[in-house]
């Protein structure tokens, strides 16, 4: 490794965060969101790991936050690790099921729509890091979806 790049550069640090696959009776939870970044992308709920929070908090509080929802039973599926020409994102990909969900309209003035859906009926316009992660690892979410 050069000198240049052994020097600590905050916009140079991978990004990790969690994404959850929200199950609830066969279906998956996607949503659209307001960005430059992600606009007219189908996403699962995600976000940042904040410092010092363990995995699980992170996907719990996420998913809370983004969605007002609750989700129990969480189970670790993958590690994603996916590089693009200007950002390097490390995705802890995982499984949970819905528990419940409290109504809080204010929260939806960020997005432009979400969804449950059959994983059989997953729309094209995924995220690149979702349709990534169901290339790799489509088999293994349609088994979950059918475990109890």
């Amino acid at each position: 490794m050069s000198e240049s790049n052994k020097k600590l550069n905050i916009n140079n640090i991978p990004i990790i965060w969690t994404a959850v696959f929200v199950r609830n009776n066969w279906k998956i939870l996607l949503w659209k969101r307001k960005s430059t970044h992600w606009d007219w992308k189908w996403c699962l709920p995600w976000w940042l790991l904040e410092f010092w929070e363990s995995i699980e908090d992170c996907a719990i509080r996420e998913t809370k936050e983004e969605f007002n929802v609750d989700i129990k039973n969480l189970k670790f599926l993958w590690i994603g690790n996916d590089v693009t020409k200007d950002k390097h994102y490390v995705t802890i990909f995982i499984f949970a099921d819905y528990l419940s969900w409290d109504i809080d309209i204010s929260i939806f003035d960020e997005f432009y729509e979400w969804v449950w859906v059959k994983l059989d009926n997953f729309p094209n316009n995924k995220f690149y890091i979702l349709e990534n992660f169901l290339i790799k690892n489509f088999a293994l979410i349609e088994k979950l979806l059918k475990s109890n």
